[in-house]
C-alpha cells in the first residue's frame, strides 16, 4: 500500500526517525498506526453508562432555556478563579 500523508505528517514522522525513535518513516507510521487502533478499540469498549444521567439533565435543562450564555460561563469561571487565589 502506497500513502501519500500531508507534509506536516510526514516531517513529524521523518523528525521522529531523526531523533532515533525510529528506524524508518514506515516503522514511525505502523507505531502511529498501532496507537491509534488501540486507542479506537478502548474508545469503543469504554462504557459510558455513568454519563447517561448527565446528559439527559444538561439535555433536559437546555430544553427548559435554563442554560448560562457564554458570556455569564465565563463571568463564573472568572469570579471562581479569582476566589482560589485568595
Amino acid at each position: 500500500m502506497n500513502l501519500t500523508l500531508p507534509s506536516d505528517q510526514q516531517k513529524w514522522l521523518e523528525a521522529q526517525v531523526a531523533a532515533g525513535l525510529f528506524a524508518t518513516v514506515e516503522a514511525a507510521a505502523e507505531a502511529a498506526i498501532a496507537a491509534a487502533m488501540i486507542d479506537s478499540t478502548q474508545i469503543e469498549a469504554d462504557d459510558l453508562d455513568w454519563a447517561k444521567p448527565y446528559v439527559d439533565k444538561g439535555r433536559d435543562d437546555a430544553l427548559r432555556g435554563d442554560v448560562l450564555t457564554h458570556a455569564e460561563h465565563k463571568a463564573r469561571m472568572a469570579a471562581r478563579l479569582e476566589a482560589l487565589r485568595r
